[in-house]
């Protein structure tokens, strides 16, 4: 074990592997630009439904169940769909992502949204606000919290889950897991699930610092 903690720290901290198009900087990039994109698409198709849902209250048993199955999702089981129907290329990978990410951010969305105390909204209505105005200047501010919540949950999913995309022969970290696995290098195997780790929790981190700056400013 010793032996192997040694070689895995030399593996990370060494020069020409931060280097080149299969080094460490290229596939951290790639990793991040697969998860952001992803996340950002979950989250144009997620916050608009749970906004929606949550402010009408129609089609909420629809929706939650429909994100209870995208949940389900066998992530690998759909890259390989989506890749025997479209052919080799970053879709699969995307559509998989985006299938997961999702979930969190309608269930999360709706759940800030339903938390809103409707003696607020009753009275915001009183003085004259229309729906929209209801929506964006009194339910949003105060479901923001779960929302951020469920962004959160969303990103990490799609972090560590963006493996996937060495499953289809693209980048990213996964590229490690998938080569070493093949090549019987259980160094590389370890230094990729290490870096997924932590771009996983630093992303964490840095949202969470985030939730509570926006928070604390909107109450001061």
């Amino acid at each position: 074990m010793y032996e192997l903690l040694k070689n895995l720290g030399g593996w990370l901290t060494s020069g020409s592997q931060w280097t080149g198009p299969d080094g460490i900087a290229h596939r951290l990039a790639e990793h991040l630009q697969y998860s952001l994109l992803a996340t950002l698409i979950a989250a144009a198709i997620g916050l608009p439904l749970g906004l929606l849902i949550g402010h009408t209250g129609k089609g909420a048993f629809v929706a939650i169940n429909l994100a209870s199955f995208g949940r389900a999702l066998p992530t690998v089981g759909l890259v390989v769909l989506v890749f025997l129907a479209g052919g080799l290329s970053m879709l699969p990978v995307y559509v998989a992502l985006v299938a997961l990410a999702v979930p969190a951010i309608v269930t999360n969305t709706y759940a800030g949204m339903t938390a809103v105390d409707p003696d607020v909204r009753d009275a915001a209505r009183g003085q004259g606000m229309r729906g929209h105005q209801v929506l964006f200047q009194v339910e949003l501010p105060l479901a923001l919290p779960l929302i951020m919540t469920g962004l959160r949950l969303a990103l990490i999913q799609v972090v560590a889950t963006a493996t996937i995309a060495a499953y289809v022969s693209f980048g990213g970290l996964g590229r490690y897991v998938f080569d070493g696995l093949a090549q019987r290098d259980l160094v590389q195997v370890l230094g990729g699930a290490v870096l997924v780790a932590v771009i996983a929790v630093l992303l964490d981190l840095l949202l969470s610092t985030l939730q509570r700056f926006l928070f604390r400013h909107r109450t001061a």
